[in-house]
């Protein structure tokens, strides 16, 4: 039996084809995407005095990836040296309508091949694959997960449960007791779900509730001032793009289809944690049962800076808001219509779990109990819709 070959210790840049090999399924990254999107997020207000203040964005986004031009060699005793390959990516979102800053992120995709210390192998015909983000908020993340092909439509519901291409149930906005965390069903309400949870229901999640100082929520005290929010969005109504905001994915696809385009292409799975649990269904209560969803090659973790890891808010332990758990679906996807050229779409859902306490009672009455934190989970949900841009 021959010897395996060293890693020269010398990396020199390859050629453009055998790089694009390499990369496999991330190949097609490769290139300049742009497109609109939603942002949902749930953050502390301590200005308000309140328990969170829910902003919500309709975005524009620039998604740059740039190939590594060399092998990365990973080294060690387990078992023989292994090359990864990648790219860096650079991506900015920013508000559609007043073109406010919203996310800066740069970071880097790489392939793994399969492992026998430990042993790591990709689903059938897949690759694996990990994602290294930077965060300016002071969060750094690592998600591992894998790459496979995918064939129909994505994101519409295969399944009463499922997206196609994607393993993830949901990416539910309602909020759920922090640890451990359980993400709500696909469909479930926040006013129907979060009485289940201390200090429930959360206004701000009600649309029919105005935007105000007790009820903080995009647009309330914008600046500069935000246009007030859509009744509907690509026609999907608002309540129900809080609820789901996947749904606006589902909503641009349904139109190609009915355009009669077809589709194709790559799934790209990864989360923070080797499984997730959902609940199994909308408007479960907490006692309700739940599904552990496995995730291929799933890996990683979180790391926060001090600030976000917590203090002593009131006297009780508690951190201001961290990121616990990031999971997400990137589709990949060949776009072919009924005439005319086949062209490159990006699309993505992804969910970031930021824990953070809440007051029970904010202003409690004379001789009643006192105020109490209680710590939760709050999703954070990002959606967009891309294509590959001319330059």
């Amino acid at each position: 039996m021959s010897e395996p070959a060293e890693i020269s210790s010398t990396r020199l840049v390859i050629d453009n084809a055998t790089v694009r090999q390499e990369l496999g399924f991330l190949g097609e990254l490769a290139g300049t995407w742009t497109g609109e999107g939603f942002n949902l997020i749930a953050r502390p207000d301590f200005h308000d005095s309140a328990n969170l203040y829910l902003q919500l964005n309709q975005t524009h986004e620039t998604l740059r990836f740039t190939s590594i031009g060399s092998a990365i060699p990973n080294r060690g005793f387990g078992q023989d040296d292994i090359e990864l390959f990648g790219l860096s990516y650079l991506q900015q979102i920013h508000d559609r309508s007043t073109g406010g800053a919203l996310h800066l992120e740069p970071g880097l995709w790489i392939t793994q091949p399969p492992t026998t210390y430990p042993a790591e192998e990709p689903p059938p015909e897949g690759q694996i694959v990990a994602r290294m983000a930077s965060i300016p908020h002071g969060n750094a993340v690592l998600a591992q997960g894998n790459a496979a092909r995918f064939n129909g439509p994505p994101t519409l519901p295969a399944g009463a449960q499922n997206y196609n291409g994607s393993v993830f149930p949901s990416f539910n906005s309602t909020p759920f007791g922090a640890t451990p965390p359980v993400i709500n069903a696909a469909g479930s309400s926040e006013k129907l779900t979060a009485p289940q949870i201390p200090a429930a229901p959360f206004d701000e999640y009600d649309l029919t509730v105005a935007a105000s100082a007790a009820n903080p929520r995009t647009p309330f005290a914008t600046s500069p001032p935000e246009p007030p929010l859509p009744q509907e969005i690509d026609g999907v109504l608002m309540q129900d793009v809080i609820n789901d905001p996947i749904r606006l994915l589902q909503a641009a696809i349904s139109k190609q289809v009915d355009l009669g385009h077809n589709f194709g292409g790559v799934a790209l799975n990864i989360a923070t944690q080797a499984e997730v649990t959902f609940r199994a269904n909308p408007d479960s209560p907490p006692a309700g049962p739940t599904v552990s969803v496995p995730v291929t090659d799933a890996a990683g973790g979180i790391e926060n800076i001090l600030f976000l890891e917590g203090g002593e808010p009131a006297g009780a332990q508690g951190p201001n808001a961290q990121t616990a758990l990031v999971y997400a679906t990137f589709w990949i996807e060949h776009v072919t219509p009924r005439s005319g050229r086949r062209f490159m779409q990006l699309q993505y859902a992804q969910m970031t779990v930021l824990d953070f306490p809440i007051f029970t009672l904010l202003h409690p009455p004379a001789g009643g109990p006192p105020a109490r934190l209680v710590n939760l989970g709050w999703p954070h949900i990002s959606v967009a819709t891309l294509r590959k841009a001319f330059n």
